[in-house]
Protein backbone atom coordinates (compact mmCIF):
# COMPACT_ATOMS: atom_id res chain seq x y z
CA UNK A 1 0.00 0.00 0.00
CA UNK A 2 1.34 3.45 -0.95
CA UNK A 3 2.11 5.73 2.00
CA UNK A 4 0.15 8.96 2.23
CA UNK A 5 2.37 11.98 1.48
CA UNK A 6 1.84 13.47 4.92
CA UNK A 7 4.26 14.56 7.59
CA UNK A 8 3.75 14.52 11.34
CA UNK A 9 1.95 12.05 13.53
CA UNK A 10 -1.52 10.54 13.31
CA UNK A 11 -4.59 12.60 14.08
CA UNK A 12 -7.33 11.58 16.52
CA UNK A 13 -11.09 12.03 16.56
CA UNK A 14 -12.91 11.67 19.87
CA UNK A 15 -16.50 10.90 20.80
CA UNK A 16 -18.28 9.66 23.90
CA UNK A 17 -18.61 5.89 24.14
CA UNK A 18 -22.20 4.82 23.31
CA UNK A 19 -24.33 4.61 26.43
CA UNK A 20 -22.48 7.34 28.35
CA UNK A 21 -24.68 10.09 29.76
CA UNK A 22 -23.89 13.39 31.48
CA UNK A 23 -25.49 14.93 34.55
CA UNK A 24 -25.18 18.10 36.58
CA UNK A 25 -25.84 18.55 40.29
CA UNK A 26 -24.39 19.98 43.50
CA UNK A 27 -22.11 22.23 41.52
CA UNK A 28 -20.33 19.46 39.62
CA UNK A 29 -20.67 17.68 36.31
CA UNK A 30 -20.48 13.89 35.94
CA UNK A 31 -20.37 11.20 33.25
CA UNK A 32 -21.99 7.82 33.84
CA UNK A 33 -23.31 4.55 32.56
CA UNK A 34 -25.74 2.48 34.59
CA UNK A 35 -22.76 0.64 36.10
CA UNK A 36 -20.24 3.38 36.92
CA UNK A 37 -19.81 7.14 37.08
CA UNK A 38 -17.11 9.75 37.56
CA UNK A 39 -16.94 13.40 38.49
CA UNK A 40 -15.40 15.86 36.04
CA UNK A 41 -15.00 18.49 38.73
CA UNK A 42 -16.75 21.81 39.09
CA UNK A 43 -19.52 22.48 36.62
CA UNK A 44 -18.75 24.98 33.88
CA UNK A 45 -20.65 25.89 30.70
CA UNK A 46 -17.70 25.01 28.48
CA UNK A 47 -17.56 21.47 29.94
CA UNK A 48 -21.22 20.86 29.20
CA UNK A 49 -20.81 22.22 25.69
CA UNK A 50 -17.79 20.00 25.06
CA UNK A 51 -19.56 16.88 26.33
CA UNK A 52 -22.59 17.67 24.16
CA UNK A 53 -20.32 17.98 21.13
CA UNK A 54 -18.62 14.66 21.95
CA UNK A 55 -22.01 13.00 22.37
CA UNK A 56 -23.28 14.08 18.98
CA UNK A 57 -20.24 13.39 16.82
CA UNK A 58 -16.50 13.01 16.55
CA UNK A 59 -14.20 15.95 17.21
CA UNK A 60 -10.45 16.49 17.08
CA UNK A 61 -8.77 17.63 20.30
CA UNK A 62 -7.59 20.83 18.62
CA UNK A 63 -11.17 21.68 17.64
CA UNK A 64 -12.35 21.15 21.21
CA UNK A 65 -9.61 23.47 22.47
CA UNK A 66 -10.54 26.12 19.91
CA UNK A 67 -14.26 25.80 20.67
CA UNK A 68 -13.68 26.51 24.37
CA UNK A 69 -11.03 29.19 23.83
CA UNK A 70 -13.16 32.05 25.18
CA UNK A 71 -14.07 30.21 28.40
CA UNK A 72 -11.12 27.95 29.26
CA UNK A 73 -7.37 27.76 28.85
CA UNK A 74 -6.05 25.11 26.44
CA UNK A 75 -4.40 23.29 29.34
CA UNK A 76 -7.80 22.95 31.08
CA UNK A 77 -9.45 21.49 27.98
CA UNK A 78 -6.55 19.13 27.37
CA UNK A 79 -6.66 17.99 30.99
CA UNK A 80 -10.39 17.21 30.71
CA UNK A 81 -9.81 15.29 27.49
CA UNK A 82 -7.05 13.29 29.17
CA UNK A 83 -9.32 12.58 32.16
CA UNK A 84 -12.14 11.38 29.90
CA UNK A 85 -9.78 9.23 27.87
CA UNK A 86 -8.09 7.67 30.91
CA UNK A 87 -11.50 6.95 32.45
CA UNK A 88 -12.60 5.01 29.39
CA UNK A 89 -15.34 7.47 28.44
CA UNK A 90 -14.02 8.32 24.96
CA UNK A 91 -13.85 6.26 21.80
CA UNK A 92 -10.74 7.33 19.90
CA UNK A 93 -10.52 7.05 16.12
CA UNK A 94 -6.93 7.28 14.84
CA UNK A 95 -6.52 8.83 11.38
CA UNK A 96 -3.56 9.25 9.10
CA UNK A 97 -3.22 10.51 5.55
CA UNK A 98 -6.91 11.34 5.27
CA UNK A 99 -8.21 7.88 6.24
CA UNK A 100 -9.38 6.32 9.48
CA UNK A 101 -7.07 3.51 10.54
CA UNK A 102 -8.74 2.14 13.66
CA UNK A 103 -10.95 2.99 16.62
CA UNK A 104 -10.10 2.17 20.22
CA UNK A 105 -13.43 1.62 21.98
CA UNK A 106 -13.02 1.42 25.80
CA UNK A 107 -14.95 -1.06 27.91
CA UNK A 108 -13.47 0.09 31.24
CA UNK A 109 -10.93 2.72 32.38
CA UNK A 110 -7.80 2.88 30.19
CA UNK A 111 -5.39 4.55 32.54
CA UNK A 112 -2.69 7.01 31.52
CA UNK A 113 -1.99 7.86 27.92
CA UNK A 114 0.63 5.84 26.00
CA UNK A 115 4.14 7.15 25.75
CA UNK A 116 6.12 7.50 22.57
CA UNK A 117 7.81 4.59 20.90
CA UNK A 118 4.99 2.06 21.23
CA UNK A 119 6.46 0.11 24.13
CA UNK A 120 9.39 -1.60 22.45
CA UNK A 121 10.00 -3.96 19.56
CA UNK A 122 9.20 -7.04 21.64
CA UNK A 123 5.48 -6.26 21.91
CA UNK A 124 3.15 -9.05 20.71
CA UNK A 125 -0.56 -9.67 20.78
CA UNK A 126 -1.78 -11.13 24.03
CA UNK A 127 -2.52 -14.84 23.72
CA UNK A 128 -5.99 -14.01 25.04
CA UNK A 129 -6.73 -11.56 22.22
CA UNK A 130 -9.34 -12.80 19.77
CA UNK A 131 -9.58 -11.29 16.29
CA UNK A 132 -12.89 -11.73 14.49
CA UNK A 133 -14.89 -10.24 11.65
CA UNK A 134 -17.59 -7.71 12.47
CA UNK A 135 -19.44 -5.93 9.68
CA UNK A 136 -16.76 -4.74 7.22
CA UNK A 137 -13.71 -4.97 9.45
CA UNK A 138 -11.80 -6.96 12.02
CA UNK A 139 -12.29 -6.50 15.75
CA UNK A 140 -9.63 -7.40 18.31
CA UNK A 141 -10.79 -7.98 21.89
CA UNK A 142 -9.62 -9.78 24.99
CA UNK A 143 -11.14 -10.71 28.36
CA UNK A 144 -8.18 -8.94 29.99
CA UNK A 145 -8.34 -5.79 27.87
CA UNK A 146 -9.87 -2.47 28.82
CA UNK A 147 -10.82 -1.70 25.20
CA UNK A 148 -11.54 -3.34 21.90
CA UNK A 149 -9.85 -2.36 18.64
CA UNK A 150 -12.05 -1.87 15.58
CA UNK A 151 -10.02 -1.79 12.36
CA UNK A 152 -11.01 0.29 9.35
CA UNK A 153 -7.97 -0.04 7.12
CA UNK A 154 -6.25 -3.04 5.50
CA UNK A 155 -2.86 -1.86 6.73
CA UNK A 156 -3.98 -2.03 10.35
CA UNK A 157 -5.44 -5.50 9.83
CA UNK A 158 -2.11 -6.59 8.43
CA UNK A 159 -0.27 -4.99 11.34
CA UNK A 160 -2.43 -6.83 13.87
CA UNK A 161 -1.54 -10.07 12.10
CA UNK A 162 2.17 -9.24 12.20
CA UNK A 163 1.96 -8.65 15.96
CA UNK A 164 0.76 -12.23 16.40
CA UNK A 165 4.06 -13.55 15.04
CA UNK A 166 7.26 -14.33 16.88
CA UNK A 167 8.93 -11.17 15.57
CA UNK A 168 6.37 -8.93 17.24
CA UNK A 169 6.48 -5.17 16.78
CA UNK A 170 9.99 -5.32 15.35
CA UNK A 171 8.54 -6.59 12.06
CA UNK A 172 6.06 -3.73 11.67
CA UNK A 173 8.54 -1.61 9.72
CA UNK A 174 7.54 -3.51 6.60
CA UNK A 175 3.85 -2.68 7.05
CA UNK A 176 2.17 0.60 6.09
CA UNK A 177 1.14 3.16 7.35
CA UNK A 178 3.97 5.41 8.47
CA UNK A 179 6.12 4.86 11.53
CA UNK A 180 4.27 7.40 13.68
CA UNK A 181 0.94 5.61 13.11
CA UNK A 182 2.52 2.21 13.78
CA UNK A 183 3.95 3.46 17.06
CA UNK A 184 0.57 4.82 18.08
CA UNK A 185 -1.11 1.49 17.23
CA UNK A 186 1.36 -0.54 19.30
CA UNK A 187 1.07 1.91 22.20
CA UNK A 188 -2.73 1.71 22.15
CA UNK A 189 -2.65 -2.08 22.02
CA UNK A 190 -0.29 -2.17 25.01
CA UNK A 191 -2.27 0.44 26.91
CA UNK A 192 -5.53 -1.45 26.46
CA UNK A 193 -4.07 -4.89 27.24
CA UNK A 194 -4.63 -6.29 23.77
CA UNK A 195 -0.84 -6.63 23.47
CA UNK A 196 1.88 -7.41 25.99
CA UNK A 197 5.49 -6.28 26.10
CA UNK A 198 6.86 -9.79 25.49
CA UNK A 199 5.59 -13.27 24.65
CA UNK A 200 6.84 -14.63 27.97
CA UNK A 201 4.97 -12.10 30.09
CA UNK A 202 1.66 -13.98 30.32
CA UNK A 203 3.09 -17.38 31.20
CA UNK A 204 5.22 -16.26 34.11
CA UNK A 205 2.41 -16.32 36.69
CA UNK A 206 -0.17 -18.92 37.62
CA UNK A 207 -2.99 -16.36 37.53
CA UNK A 208 -2.74 -16.23 33.73
CA UNK A 209 -0.99 -19.50 32.97
CA UNK A 210 -3.91 -21.45 34.46
CA UNK A 211 -6.34 -20.11 31.88
CA UNK A 212 -6.93 -21.33 28.34
CA UNK A 213 -7.93 -18.36 26.14
CA UNK A 214 -11.37 -19.69 25.26
CA UNK A 215 -12.26 -20.28 28.92
CA UNK A 216 -11.27 -16.82 30.12
CA UNK A 217 -12.93 -15.19 27.11
CA UNK A 218 -16.15 -17.11 27.79
CA UNK A 219 -16.02 -16.15 31.47
CA UNK A 220 -15.67 -12.46 30.66
CA UNK A 221 -18.27 -12.27 27.91
CA UNK A 222 -20.97 -14.21 29.74
CA UNK A 223 -20.84 -11.90 32.76
CA UNK A 224 -22.07 -8.33 33.10
CA UNK A 225 -19.64 -5.53 32.33
CA UNK A 226 -19.47 -2.02 30.98
CA UNK A 227 -19.65 -3.26 27.41
CA UNK A 228 -22.74 -5.38 27.96
CA UNK A 229 -24.38 -2.52 29.83
CA UNK A 230 -23.57 0.33 27.48
CA UNK A 231 -23.12 -1.06 23.99
CA UNK A 232 -25.04 -4.33 23.83
CA UNK A 233 -28.04 -5.99 25.36
CA UNK A 234 -27.51 -8.41 28.21
CA UNK A 235 -29.88 -10.96 29.69
CA UNK A 236 -33.55 -11.38 28.84
CA UNK A 237 -33.83 -8.92 25.94
CA UNK A 238 -36.04 -10.96 23.56
CA UNK A 239 -33.63 -9.73 20.87
CA UNK A 240 -34.97 -12.09 18.16
CA UNK A 241 -38.58 -10.95 18.43
CA UNK A 242 -39.82 -9.78 15.05
CA UNK A 243 -36.99 -11.39 13.09
CA UNK A 244 -37.23 -15.08 14.07
CA UNK A 245 -39.98 -17.30 15.42
CA UNK A 246 -39.38 -18.78 18.88
CA UNK A 247 -38.82 -22.51 19.09
CA UNK A 248 -41.77 -24.52 20.40
CA UNK A 249 -41.55 -26.07 23.84
CA UNK A 250 -41.75 -29.58 22.43
CA UNK A 251 -39.03 -30.93 20.21
CA UNK A 252 -40.20 -32.42 16.92
CA UNK A 253 -40.62 -36.15 17.63
CA UNK A 254 -38.28 -38.69 16.09
CA UNK A 255 -40.00 -41.11 13.69
CA UNK A 256 -38.83 -44.26 15.52
CA UNK A 257 -41.15 -46.60 17.43
CA UNK A 258 -42.44 -45.46 20.82
CA UNK A 259 -41.85 -47.12 24.17
CA UNK A 260 -44.33 -46.36 26.95
CA UNK A 261 -42.68 -45.73 30.31
CA UNK A 262 -43.67 -46.53 33.87
CA UNK A 263 -45.34 -43.69 35.79
CA UNK A 264 -44.66 -43.96 39.53
CA UNK A 265 -47.15 -42.84 42.17
CA UNK A 266 -45.89 -39.57 43.59
CA UNK A 267 -48.10 -39.99 46.66
CA UNK A 268 -46.52 -43.35 47.38
CA UNK A 269 -43.06 -41.88 46.90
CA UNK A 270 -43.84 -39.05 49.31
CA UNK A 271 -44.56 -41.64 51.97
CA UNK A 272 -41.80 -44.18 51.21
CA UNK A 273 -38.84 -42.16 49.92
CA UNK A 274 -35.80 -41.58 52.13
CA UNK A 275 -35.48 -38.09 53.54
CA UNK A 276 -33.77 -35.27 51.66
CA UNK A 277 -30.94 -35.26 54.18
CA UNK A 278 -30.44 -38.99 53.66
CA UNK A 279 -30.12 -38.79 49.88
CA UNK A 280 -27.91 -35.70 50.04
CA UNK A 281 -25.57 -37.36 52.53
CA UNK A 282 -25.64 -40.80 50.87
CA UNK A 283 -25.10 -39.55 47.32
CA UNK A 284 -21.95 -40.88 45.72
CA UNK A 285 -20.63 -41.03 42.16
CA UNK A 286 -20.79 -44.74 41.32
CA UNK A 287 -19.23 -45.81 38.03
CA UNK A 288 -19.50 -49.62 38.36
CA UNK A 289 -22.78 -51.39 37.49
CA UNK A 290 -24.13 -54.88 38.21
CA UNK A 291 -24.61 -56.45 34.79
CA UNK A 292 -26.01 -59.62 36.35
CA UNK A 293 -28.95 -57.55 37.61
CA UNK A 294 -29.18 -54.58 35.24
CA UNK A 295 -31.32 -51.50 35.57
CA UNK A 296 -34.92 -52.12 34.46
CA UNK A 297 -37.07 -50.20 32.01
CA UNK A 298 -39.42 -49.33 34.88
CA UNK A 299 -36.55 -47.87 36.90
CA UNK A 300 -35.41 -45.78 33.97
CA UNK A 301 -38.98 -44.62 33.44
CA UNK A 302 -39.35 -43.69 37.10
CA UNK A 303 -36.12 -41.70 37.13
CA UNK A 304 -37.05 -39.79 33.97
CA UNK A 305 -40.54 -39.10 35.31
CA UNK A 306 -39.22 -37.80 38.61
CA UNK A 307 -36.45 -35.70 37.06
CA UNK A 308 -37.49 -34.39 33.68
CA UNK A 309 -41.16 -34.85 32.72
CA UNK A 310 -43.19 -31.82 31.64
CA UNK A 311 -45.59 -31.08 34.45
CA UNK A 312 -47.43 -28.19 32.82
CA UNK A 313 -47.32 -25.77 29.89
CA UNK A 314 -48.34 -22.16 29.38
CA UNK A 315 -47.93 -19.51 26.69
CA UNK A 316 -47.00 -15.87 27.05
CA UNK A 317 -45.56 -13.22 24.73
CA UNK A 318 -45.59 -15.78 21.94
CA UNK A 319 -43.28 -18.14 23.86
CA UNK A 320 -44.23 -21.57 25.20
CA UNK A 321 -43.13 -21.97 28.83
CA UNK A 322 -42.87 -25.27 30.67
CA UNK A 323 -42.62 -26.65 34.19
CA UNK A 324 -40.42 -29.65 35.05
CA UNK A 325 -39.17 -31.04 38.37
CA UNK A 326 -35.79 -29.31 38.04
CA UNK A 327 -35.40 -25.50 37.76
CA UNK A 328 -34.67 -23.66 34.53
CA UNK A 329 -34.07 -19.96 33.97
CA UNK A 330 -37.13 -18.26 32.51
CA UNK A 331 -39.09 -21.57 32.51
CA UNK A 332 -37.78 -22.16 28.99
CA UNK A 333 -36.38 -25.69 29.49
CA UNK A 334 -34.06 -26.11 26.54
CA UNK A 335 -32.52 -29.41 27.69
CA UNK A 336 -33.39 -32.76 26.10
CA UNK A 337 -32.49 -36.25 27.36
CA UNK A 338 -31.29 -39.12 25.19
CA UNK A 339 -30.88 -42.45 27.02
CA UNK A 340 -28.27 -44.55 25.22
CA UNK A 341 -28.95 -48.10 26.38
CA UNK A 342 -26.34 -50.84 26.45
CA UNK A 343 -28.08 -53.12 28.93
CA UNK A 344 -31.50 -52.68 30.55
CA UNK A 345 -34.05 -55.30 31.49
CA UNK A 346 -37.17 -54.86 29.35
CA UNK A 347 -35.59 -52.41 26.89
CA UNK A 348 -33.67 -53.10 23.69
CA UNK A 349 -30.21 -51.64 23.27
CA UNK A 350 -30.01 -48.46 21.24
CA UNK A 351 -30.30 -44.70 21.42
CA UNK A 352 -33.61 -43.17 22.50
CA UNK A 353 -35.07 -39.71 22.91
CA UNK A 354 -37.13 -38.98 26.01
CA UNK A 355 -40.38 -37.23 25.06
CA UNK A 356 -40.94 -35.35 28.30
CA UNK A 357 -44.40 -34.21 27.23
CA UNK A 358 -45.77 -37.74 26.68
CA UNK A 359 -43.39 -39.55 29.07
CA UNK A 360 -42.29 -41.94 26.35
CA UNK A 361 -39.10 -43.03 24.68
CA UNK A 362 -38.72 -42.87 20.93
CA UNK A 363 -36.04 -44.92 19.24
CA UNK A 364 -33.51 -42.71 17.47
CA UNK A 365 -31.04 -45.35 16.36
CA UNK A 366 -30.60 -49.04 16.99
CA UNK A 367 -27.38 -50.34 18.54
CA UNK A 368 -24.52 -49.92 16.09
CA UNK A 369 -21.23 -48.08 15.48
CA UNK A 370 -22.59 -44.58 16.19
CA UNK A 371 -24.17 -45.69 19.46
CA UNK A 372 -21.04 -47.56 20.52
CA UNK A 373 -18.97 -44.45 19.80
CA UNK A 374 -21.08 -42.51 22.31
CA UNK A 375 -20.33 -45.16 24.92
CA UNK A 376 -16.60 -45.11 24.16
CA UNK A 377 -16.60 -41.35 24.60
CA UNK A 378 -18.17 -41.81 28.03
CA UNK A 379 -15.35 -44.15 29.00
CA UNK A 380 -12.77 -41.55 28.00
CA UNK A 381 -14.54 -38.90 30.09
CA UNK A 382 -14.75 -41.10 33.21
CA UNK A 383 -12.58 -44.23 32.99
CA UNK A 384 -14.38 -47.20 34.55
CA UNK A 385 -13.87 -50.98 34.62
CA UNK A 386 -16.92 -51.39 32.40
CA UNK A 387 -19.25 -49.59 30.03
CA UNK A 388 -22.32 -47.84 31.53
CA UNK A 389 -25.59 -49.70 31.30
CA UNK A 390 -27.32 -46.44 30.33
CA UNK A 391 -25.68 -43.23 29.22
CA UNK A 392 -28.03 -40.27 29.35
CA UNK A 393 -26.84 -37.70 26.82
CA UNK A 394 -28.10 -34.23 27.74
CA UNK A 395 -28.52 -31.88 24.80
CA UNK A 396 -29.63 -28.28 24.43
CA UNK A 397 -31.97 -26.88 21.81
CA UNK A 398 -30.00 -23.65 21.78
CA UNK A 399 -32.64 -21.52 20.13
CA UNK A 400 -35.02 -21.96 23.04
CA UNK A 401 -32.76 -19.80 25.23
CA UNK A 402 -30.82 -17.86 22.62
CA UNK A 403 -34.01 -16.39 21.15
CA UNK A 404 -34.65 -14.72 24.50
CA UNK A 405 -31.26 -14.05 26.12
CA UNK A 406 -28.16 -12.20 24.93
CA UNK A 407 -24.48 -12.80 25.78
CA UNK A 408 -25.12 -15.23 28.63
CA UNK A 409 -27.43 -18.03 27.36
CA UNK A 410 -24.71 -20.67 26.98
CA UNK A 411 -23.47 -20.08 30.51
CA UNK A 412 -27.10 -20.44 31.63
CA UNK A 413 -27.35 -23.74 29.76
CA UNK A 414 -24.37 -25.09 31.71
CA UNK A 415 -26.00 -24.04 34.98
CA UNK A 416 -29.11 -25.93 33.91
CA UNK A 417 -27.00 -29.03 33.22
CA UNK A 418 -25.66 -28.77 36.77
CA UNK A 419 -29.07 -28.59 38.44
CA UNK A 420 -30.32 -31.45 36.25
CA UNK A 421 -27.29 -33.54 37.26
CA UNK A 422 -28.02 -32.94 40.94
CA UNK A 423 -31.67 -33.81 40.49
CA UNK A 424 -30.76 -37.07 38.78
CA UNK A 425 -28.12 -37.81 41.41
CA UNK A 426 -30.58 -37.42 44.26
CA UNK A 427 -33.38 -39.38 42.61
CA UNK A 428 -30.97 -42.17 41.63
CA UNK A 429 -29.71 -42.31 45.22
CA UNK A 430 -33.26 -42.51 46.54
CA UNK A 431 -33.95 -45.36 44.09
CA UNK A 432 -30.78 -47.29 44.96
CA UNK A 433 -29.22 -46.81 41.52
CA UNK A 434 -25.60 -46.10 40.56
CA UNK A 435 -25.19 -42.65 39.03
CA UNK A 436 -22.28 -40.51 37.86
CA UNK A 437 -22.25 -37.17 36.11
CA UNK A 438 -19.47 -36.99 33.53
CA UNK A 439 -17.22 -33.98 33.15
CA UNK A 440 -16.92 -33.97 29.37
CA UNK A 441 -17.89 -35.56 26.10
CA UNK A 442 -17.76 -35.20 22.33
CA UNK A 443 -20.74 -33.28 21.01
CA UNK A 444 -19.97 -34.31 17.44
CA UNK A 445 -20.69 -37.95 18.31
CA UNK A 446 -24.27 -37.04 19.19
CA UNK A 447 -24.73 -35.09 15.97
CA UNK A 448 -23.30 -37.95 13.91
CA UNK A 449 -25.69 -40.41 15.57
CA UNK A 450 -28.80 -38.24 15.14
CA UNK A 451 -28.09 -36.19 12.02
CA UNK A 452 -28.95 -33.05 14.00
CA UNK A 453 -27.33 -29.75 13.09
CA UNK A 454 -24.48 -28.91 15.48
CA UNK A 455 -25.50 -25.28 15.99
CA UNK A 456 -29.19 -26.15 16.45
CA UNK A 457 -28.99 -28.92 19.05
CA UNK A 458 -25.90 -30.50 20.52
CA UNK A 459 -24.71 -32.43 23.55
CA UNK A 460 -23.85 -30.35 26.64
CA UNK A 461 -23.63 -33.12 29.26
CA UNK A 462 -23.47 -36.87 29.84
CA UNK A 463 -24.73 -38.89 32.82
CA UNK A 464 -23.96 -42.54 33.57
CA UNK A 465 -26.73 -44.66 35.10
CA UNK A 466 -27.12 -48.31 36.05
CA UNK A 467 -27.84 -50.84 38.75
CA UNK A 468 -25.82 -50.65 41.94
CA UNK A 469 -23.51 -53.59 42.71
CA UNK A 470 -24.40 -55.53 45.90
CA UNK A 471 -21.43 -54.18 47.88
CA UNK A 472 -22.06 -50.53 47.02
Amino acid sequence: MKEAPLSGGPDRELRLVPGVSCARGDGEIRVATRRRNASLGADAPWKGKMLARLAHGASRPSDLVADAAQDAEPVEVEALIAQLEAGGWLAVAVRYGGRTLYTLLPESPLGTAPGSGGGGDGAVLSRFTVVRRERDGLVAESPLASARLETHDPAVRAAVGVLAGAGGAAELAAVAPAAAARERLVADLLRSGLAVSSAEEEGAQLRLGQWQPHELWFHRRSRMGDRSDAAEGYGRTMWARGSHDPLPGRREPYPGPEVALHRPSLEALRRADPTLTSVVEDRRSLRVHDDDNPITADQLGELLYRCARVRSERAGDGVEYLSRPHPSGGSVYELELYPVVRLASGLDAGMYHYDAHAHRLRLVQEAGPDVRRLMRTALRAAPTPGTPQVLIVVTARFGRLMWIYEQMPYSLILKHVGVLYQTMYLVATAMGLAACGLGGGDATDFNAATGTDYATESAVGEFSLGSRPPLE
